[in-house]
């Protein structure tokens, strides 16, 4: 079994991981618990073989809590990687590195507020309006590690939009953060449609044109509370 790799979850004391089918195994002597934080250490230990790959889901999410393998290697791999970080070019790769994902964060950035802008679809008249809001619930949803729809590639950038400017207006224009919601399979979830329907009515109103005193408009209220306008 240590010759295998494998992803395990937690096991009953720190010794013990368990398996998918839910059987108890023992870590190896001689192994130790690398934790998780440096993934190019840990890319490096798993692409030796062979290790453990501790993982825990909580809610919806799976988090990683560390990868064992002999103590060794982990010693050995450790040393190389630090003796490559502290070579100039090292350092060099990792500034273009940074360089490229933020020029590609920039692209992405203007990409999602173009899709937030046309799915808004705003009447001339409210089309400052619908820039200020796209820029606003851009900044929000896109940020790295901000863990929102407008972050996944699953679905289309339209998608992506949409579902990123309903769940702002929901949490901006409506009472849902404040909401007790009953502890009842599907009760959430019936709650953001119905706020979902409440939110696509709303933006109706603009796409239409129709008048909405500036003092009475709650997207501008909500943009004022975000110092966006």
């Amino acid at each position: 079994m240590p010759d295998q790799n494998r992803e395990v979850a937690p096991g009953p004391d720190e010794r013990h991981v368990r398996t998918a089918s839910g059987e108890v195994l023992e870590v190896p002597a001689g192994w130790v618990l690398l934790p998780p934080g440096d993934a190019g250490l840990t890319r490096r230990l798993k692409l030796g073989g062979p290790t453990w790959t501790v993982k825990e889901k909580q809610g919806r999410r799976m988090f990683s809590r560390g990868v064992w393998a002999p103590a060794e290697r982990v010693a050995a791999v450790r040393a190389a990687i630090s003796e490559e970080r502290t070579n100039p070019a090292y350092e060099k790769r990792l500034e273009a590195g940074r360089k490229r994902r933020a020029e590609k964060q920039v692209v992405y950035e203007r990409e999602f507020e173009t899709a937030v802008y046309r799915f808004l679809g705003f009447a001339p008249a409210y089309d400052e309006l619908a820039q200020t809001m796209a820029i606003a619930i851009a900044q929000h949803a896109t940020p790295v590690g901000s863990g929102t729809v407008a972050r996944t590639e699953r679905i289309p950038v339209e998608r992506r939009a949409e579902a990123a400017t309903i769940a702002w207006l929901r949490h901006q224009t409506t009472g849902y953060d404040g909401m007790r919601i009953a502890r009842i399979k599907g009760k959430r979830r019936e709650v953001r449609r119905l706020l979902a329907e409440q939110s696509r009515k709303l933006l109706s109103r603009y796409r239409a044109g129709e008048s909405v005193p500036v003092d009475q408009c709650p997207l501008r209220r909500a943009l004022s509370a975000r110092g966006s306008v």
